[in-house]
């Protein structure tokens, strides 16, 4: 018996869906064992690639860690397993640029098994009955939230990403330089815009992730829209929360819409695995189009294959939630993928959220941002 262990996050998302799968495969491979377990959606971003490389053989991870695991080698790379065609259709199929957010140094570390950036989402009952509009603007978006209709994850990891959004917006794409995320009084704009956002959202959007929105949108008439929240399809579908979301593309700013910051997971297997062959195997499995656009959506997943973004089927069992949402997904940005990114995202996410809830001084905040990102560069 061969027997593979993984660790994925603590949501139907990222917990069902790998275990569908693997019972699945576990049924047309008898001698295969594969046990998944789940931690928190922090300690799913938090926890060290070497801690979790010596404990399990498949991981699910985020696009940050890879440039990490590439250097310190604790993946293996699936182009040394898998056939270079179905290497060549995931890349094909990509959804946005989640493909390439695992590909670093011509290898291929983790498969996109699961797409996801901020995306807008809104109660539709909600909308229409205190006859609210959709906003496409940023300023039609602050009249919303002054009416009192608004709220998103403010927590600070997504209070970093939306800056490098604001700071797109702005005309100044963060990571283009080697001194400054970018330029001073652009990112002081950018947080001084999302801080005024924030101030006119119920309190608790700064405590609260992105499922904790998701939540507090289905099981609670407080939130009527959310305009950039990392987006989860299962609140599309019916009988999943309370109230289901409808789901749609982002505002825009100064005629452009925004671009959001890439998220989303993969499935990558540990380099100390005993069991690399299987575990690539069963890895092909889940990433394939046939696994994504049945089974692993079926039994709560993302799917990371565009041709599950573009099925009718599935389509319809989340009001459109992939075909509404993939011009936003094509358009987000990728997070920079040298090796001390993850130094930067780590220490830099509270200081901007100290400056967004009053703690500091915009000012203060931009200026330790740039020193902590000359500190990432030299790691």
């Amino acid at each position: 018996m061969i027997e593979l262990k993984g660790i994925a996050w603590n949501h139907t998302r990222g917990f069902t869906s790998v275990v569908a799968t693997a019972q699945r495969f576990e049924e047309l491979n008898p001698q295969v064992r594969i046990t998944w377990e789940k931690r928190s959606l922090q300690a799913f971003a938090d926890a060290t690639m070497e801690d979790l490389t010596g404990s399990y053989d498949l991981l699910i991870m985020d696009n940050p860690h890879v440039s990490i695991a590439a250097r310190d080698k604790n993946l293996l790379p699936f182009d040394d397993y898998l056939s270079a065609e179905f290497i060549q259709n995931q890349a094909a199929n990509s959804v946005g640029k989640s493909h390439a957010s695992y590909n670093v140094d011509g290898k291929q570390w983790t498969l996109a098994t699961d797409a996801a950036t901020p995306v807008a989402t809104w109660r539709e009952d909600l909308m229409e009955k205190n006859g609210l509009e959709v906003p496409q603007t940023w300023e039609e978006l602050l009249d919303l939230a002054r009416a009192g209709h608004v709220g998103f994850a403010s927590i600070p990891i997504d209070t970093l990403m939306h800056h490098y959004m604001l700071c797109k917006a702005l005309g100044a794409p963060a990571f283009t330089s080697q001194t400054e995320v970018a330029p001073r009084q652009i990112m002081i704009q950018a947080i001084e815009m999302y801080k005024e956002l924030v101030d006119l959202c119920p309190a608790d959007c700064l405590e609260l992730n992105p499922i904790g929105i998701a939540e507090k949108m289905t099981q609670s008439d407080a939130i009527a829209y959310s305009p950039f929240n990392y987006g989860y399809s299962n609140y599309s579908k019916e009988n999943y929360g309370g109230k289901t979301l409808k789901a749609g593309g982002l505002v825009s700013f100064k005629g452009k819409r925004l671009c959001s910051t890439l998220g989303g997971a993969g499935i990558a297997i540990s380099a100390n695995t005993a069991h690399a062959e299987v575990a690539m195997k069963y890895c092909e499995f889940t990433a394939s189009a046939e696994s994504q656009k049945g089974f692993y959506f079926d039994f709560g997943g993302q799917p990371g294959h565009r041709q599950a973004w573009l099925d009718e089927r599935v389509n319809k069992a989340s009001k459109d939630f992939f075909k509404d949402t993939l011009e936003t997904l094509d358009e987000a940005t990728m997070r920079p993928q040298y090796y001390g990114y993850m130094h930067f995202q780590d220490e830099a996410s509270p200081v901007i959220f100290d400056a967004v809830r009053g703690a500091i001084s915009i000012e203060n905040a931009v200026d330790r941002m740039n020193d902590i990102y000359r500190e990432s560069l030299e790691k």
